[in-house]
């Protein structure tokens, strides 16, 4: 029993020290936050004429937001004149009727604009965009998804930065449009400001690489040729034309100050497909860029924090396998002393889980100054979302490593602005892909349950303390994904008038 006891130990303690690894590589990126705060981009100089700019939109099935897409499209500062505007519509259902009225009227106001209806949707959201650059004419492309809504503004203040001919790509921030609709959109918003006005930030600011987010950004056309065009061998096409653009030499310019809103998912499934969706197309592109990023002649500075961002998914691996020798590990683990044991332990929960804290609490700090304290509330439910959320994302990790093809799959949008309507939601008849996972996580959320009642009958109140997240995680976001089929529900309703 002495032996299997250390592997347990051995075990637990050594996926510990891997979560702290992904910790600190957080810690650092606030450090460099901080460090190159006071570097913010400034234009090389200003366009005399304002250059030719095409905006693509790529949709697909997207009925309940592509008018006010092209709204806020036809409301974009800019000249008309040096303005085309690309609805690239692989839709197969009345999105493309409404596209077609909708474009038709723009039409009619002097807009230079077209509609690209594809049938073969091949390549996905990168067959789209390659397809449109065919007769694109803008020496800059700004791409927006369907639930963005941009500020009209936003060409102006990003344009003007490409008076420097090498650059390649402009990224503005991601703002939340229905940011307080309920606890899972709360939640989202806090994750990815967390990514966006930290990571990006820093990377940029630092002279890492980074990447382009896949809309509310602009490209230079001949930095998308020279780099290979767009590919559609991963799901994240966005990061991987990012890695070979920035391998050939291009610059980028990520500006945190330019806050272009968007639509955040308000169901479980949509969330579970989203992330789904990028964290495979993470590590597809991980195995298709990393090897040529040390071939790269960059220092090893910039090349260590990118491995550390093309891997940082395998955390989702580790977080699994902790799940597994959580209750092993409290049950067989070997004697030590109260002191050898905190030792070892503060350290690696410093950085494991305390860095979670600090990193997410930064980026409010940043963002909202004089009410960031107000979202201290949330982080419980944060750190338990990311717990629940560890069966789903371990899945797309499993499937790119082993080379598990998968289509692309679209996250629902309903037309969910800054108030809350949710018979919006309940009338539209799009869904995420419904998966077993739910189950799975239900059953963890059983099994967790048992572990921290065991740790409270036995009265110890640490271990009872820290792991309440992983039942509260697991049942959330299985519980989540049942709601659509309970009495009442917008499903059940729908079903029920058939």
């Amino acid at each position: 029993m002495d032996a299997l006891s250390w592997v347990w130990y051995s075990s637990y303690v050594l996926v510990l020290v891997g979560l702290a690894g992904y910790g600190l590589h957080r810690i650092g990126i606030v450090y460099l936050y901080l460090k190159h705060s006071w570097r913010r981009p400034r234009p090389k100089s200003y366009f005399a004429e304002l250059p030719q700019v095409t905006v693509q939109l790529p949709v697909f099935n997207e009925r309940h937001v592509v008018e006010r897409l092209l709204g806020a499209v036809a409301k974009l500062d800019y000249p008309r004149a040096r303005l085309q505007i690309q609805l690239l519509d692989d839709s197969t259902d009345d999105t493309t009727e409404i596209s077609r009225a909708a474009v038709e009227r723009l039409k009619k106001e002097g807009f230079d604009i077209e509609l690209i209806h594809r049938t073969d949707r091949s390549g996905y959201k990168a067959g789209a965009l390659e397809n449109g650059l065919k007769t694109a004419k803008g020496e800059y492309i700004f791409i927006l998804d369907a639930d963005f809504v941009p500020n009209p503004g936003v060409l102006l203040e990003t344009i003007h930065y490409f008076t420097d001919e090498g650059i390649g790509m402009i990224q503005t921030r991601w703002g939340h449009l229905n940011r307080t609709y309920n606890l899972l959109t709360r939640v989202q918003a806090m994750f990815l400001d967390g990514h966006l006005e930290l990571e990006q930030t820093a990377r940029n600011r630092s002279g890492r690489f980074f990447t382009f987010n896949g809309t509310a950004g602009m490209w230079r056309k001949e930095c998308i040729a020279d780099a290979g065009g767009w590919e559609h061998d991963t799901l994240t096409e966005d990061m991987d034309l990012s890695y070979r653009a920035q391998l050939k030499g291009w610059k980028f310019i990520f500006l945190n100050e330019v806050e272009t809103p968007a639509e955040l998912p308000v169901d479980m499934d949509g969330f579970k497909s989203q992330q789904h969706r990028w964290t495979k197309g993470s590590i597809q592109c991980c195995k298709k860029v990393l090897g040529a990023i040390w071939r790269s002649r960059f220092p090893v500075y910039v090349k260590l924090e990118a491995t550390a961002h093309l891997t940082s998914n395998f955390a989702w691996l580790l977080l699994l396998f902790l799940c597994f020798l959580i209750f092993p590990n409290q049950k067989f683990q070997p004697e030590f002393s109260g002191l050898l044991k905190f030792l070892i332990h503060a350290p690696i929960f410093i950085f494991a889980s305390g860095s979670v804290i600090l990193f997410y609490l930064m980026s409010q700090k940043a963002l909202r100054p004089k009410q960031w304290w107000r979202e201290i509330i949330y982080l419980p439910c944060l750190l338990a979302l990311g717990i629940g959320m560890s069966i789903n994302n371990a899945k797309a990790v499993l499937e790119a490593v082993f080379n598990q093809k998968s289509g692309f799959v679209r996250t629902p949008k309903y037309g969910i602005g800054r108030q809350k309507d949710p018979q919006k939601r309940q009338k539209s008849a799009y869904r995420a892909i419904k998966s077993v996972t739910p189950l799975v996580e239900l059953l963890f959320g059983c099994f967790f349950l048992f572990v921290v009642l065991d740790a409270l009958l036995s009265g110890n109140w640490i271990s009872f303390i820290l792991l309440l997240p992983f039942p509260i995680g697991f049942f959330y976001t299985s519980l989540a994904s049942f709601a659509n089929f309970w009495p009442g529900s917008a499903v059940t309703r729908r079903d029920q008038a058939r």
